[in-house]
């Protein structure tokens, strides 16, 4: 898992990149607790159970819109922004491989036909115009 923290200010999670390799037996969460939206990894074995479950109902505020991107299948070139817009990582993602944004800025390129992915963010959404401004 590769953490990426703002040059502006360096107590600030932007992003978190894990590939498809860094996913271990041990559960590794991928967000701090705080952050809203919340992501984690584990390899499971055959046969392993969850008890049934439901969640009980929170009143959460969120004031930013969180992504996070699992690739499926191809290959997609992500370019992620500091808090003052400038490039702070350009990096490949493939099969597999995640990249949660708490607070970077972002693009992608599809770099293979038929590229699949999941995306999730935080709702509810409101669609761009209230919820975007481009740096490009």
């Amino acid at each position: 898992m590769k953490k990426i923290y703002s040059k502006i200010d360096k107590d600030i999670l932007l992003l978190v990149i894990n590939k498809k390799e860094d996913v271990t037996k041990e559960r590794t969460d991928l967000s701090p607790e705080s952050e809203f939206l919340q992501c984690s990894t584990k390899v499971i074995k055959k046969g392993v159970r969850f008890r049934s479950h439901k969640h009980l109902e929170l009143k959460r505020e969120t004031n930013r819109t969180q992504e996070a991107w699992l690739v499926l299948s191809g290959k997609i070139r992500c370019l992620f922004y500091d808090l003052d817009d400038s490039l702070i990582l350009d990096v490949n993602l493939t099969s597999g491989d995640c990249a949660v944004s708490f607070r970077a800025g972002h693009g992608f390129e599809v770099l293979e036909d038929d590229t699949s992915l999941y995306e999730f963010k935080t709702g509810p959404y409101f669609g761009s115009e209230m919820d975007k401004t481009f740096i490009d």
